[in-house]
Parts: structure tokens; C-alpha cells; sequence
């Protein structure tokens, strides 16, 4: 018979531990075992989720996990539990840039790695998204723009200015990340970078920022005075 969290001792039932201290003072592997909520005969729902979450483990984070199949490997999980841990991951994220984006003015490099680091960190593969901003440059739309390989997105500044043309936005900030999680630009970045600020003085929609999303860092062109000469 699978080993229910309600048949954990009191110090691993995670479900009563939320109850009565909040969600907050959860672990990782706790708030993941409340939505694996039953383990096999040998591993409990929190051991699963340890593993999962554990850098030993299976996978590093769960968060790079983007398909069922995938994680539906794992011993103690099946199709049902894996769309359970995806869909909560996937919400989790689409709140996370929601939140960032209400009324949000892009002051700095950081404001705009606020909204973008949710959506672009854990990707596995290079995805080059445009924020849309007004005349007080604040976040009317966010767009992906293209979509490409591990090491690998191709971007022409057409693609890139068509959404701003369409939502009359009156400047953009681009951003992409690199699966590596090494922000570091390549020599294919700091080319498209120019091109990009070129055609926005031409067409009077400046580009305020580049940004490449790394793990849980990043680079910004502007802050790197690339986009000053």
C-alpha cells in the first residue's frame, strides 16, 4: 500500500505543518510533497520530493523540467502527479511576471530583470522576449519574439520592432536568456545589440536595455555603457 502524508509521523506531515504555521515555513521538498500527496510503498511523498529536490537527485531543479513525460520518469511519480507539479510550476511563474509588470516603470537594469528573470531563468532553450514600454516607460506588453536552440536564438530587428509598431509603444527593452546560466554576451549579442539601437534611432523607438538572463543573474548592455556609443 503507498504511504499517505496523513500516515507520516506529525514532524512529516506537511499538509498539518501549513495548517498551522502557513506556507511560509515550508521547505521546498514539504510544499512539493503536499502536491505529490501519496508516495509508494517504500518512499514516502516526502522522500519523493526530496529527491527531487535534493542537488543529488534526479534533477538539480525541478524548475527545468518542462514536459510531463519528463518528470513522470521519476520513481513514485506518474502522468497525473507530474501535470500536478507543472501546472503549479507554470502558475507560479505566469503570477510571478503578472505581479512584476502592474504599473511598473523601468528605472533601472534591475527593475527590468525583475520581471524577466521569472520567465526566462529556467528555460532550456534561448527565447528573446521585448518589453513594450510607454512614454514614461513604464510596461504595457510584454512579446516573444523568437524561440531558438540550447545555444542559439536568431533575431531579426524587423521581429523585434513589429510588436512595438502594432501597440504604438514608445520604447522597448529586449531581453534573452542562456540555458548555461552564464550571462556573459557572445559576439552574435553585442552585434545584434547594435543593430537594435540603430534601427530604434531610426525609427524613434529607442532601445533602453538588453538584457541576458544567466541563473539568477544578469547582464545589461546599458549598464555596460555598450548602448552610450
Amino acid at each position: 500500500m503507498s504511504q499517505c502524508i496523513k500516515e507520516l509521523s506529525l514532524d512529516d506531515r506537511p499538509r498539518e505543518k501549513l495548517m498551522q504555521q502557513g506556507a511560509a515555513g515550508l521547505s521546498n521538498s514539504e510544499l512539493l510533497a503536499i502536491l505529490i500527496r501519496t508516495g509508494t510503498q517504500k518512499r514516502s511523498a516526502l522522500r519523493i520530493a526530496e529527491e527531487l529536490t535534493a542537488s543529488s537527485g534526479l534533477y538539480q531543479n525541478i524548475a527545468c523540467v518542462h514536459s510531463v513525460a519528463e518528470l513522470a520518469k521519476v520513481k513514485g511519480l506518474g502522468p497525473a502527479k507530474a501535470a500536478t507539479i507543472l501546472a503549479a510550476l507554470e502558475l507560479g511563474k505566469r503570477i510571478a511576471a503578472a505581479g512584476s509588470q502592474v504599473k511598473l516603470k523601468i528605472e533601472s537594469p534591475q527593475k527590468g530583470a525583475e520581471i524577466l528573470l521569472p520567465r526566462l531563468r529556467y528555460e532550456q532553450h534561448e527565447k528573446f522576449l521585448v518589453l513594450l514600454l510607454d512614454s514614461k516607460n513604464q510596461v504595457i506588453r510584454m512579446e516573444q519574439v523568437s524561440e531558438g536552440s540550447v545555444n542559439s536564438s536568431v533575431v531579426h530587428p524587423r521581429e523585434v520592432f513589429a510588436p512595438a509598431l502594432v501597440y504604438h509603444a514608445a520604447a522597448i527593452l529586449v531581453a534573452h536568456n542562456h540555458p548555461s546560466g552564464d550571462p556573459k554576451p557572445s559576439q552574435e549579442d553585442k552585434e545584434l545589440t547594435r543593430s537594435l539601437n540603430e534601427t530604434g534611432i531610426i525609427m524613434g523607438i529607442p532601445l533602453i536595455d538588453h538584457l541576458v538572463i544567466g541563473d539568477g543573474i544578469f547582464f545589461s548592455f546599458r549598464e555596460q555603457g555598450y548602448l552610450d556609443k
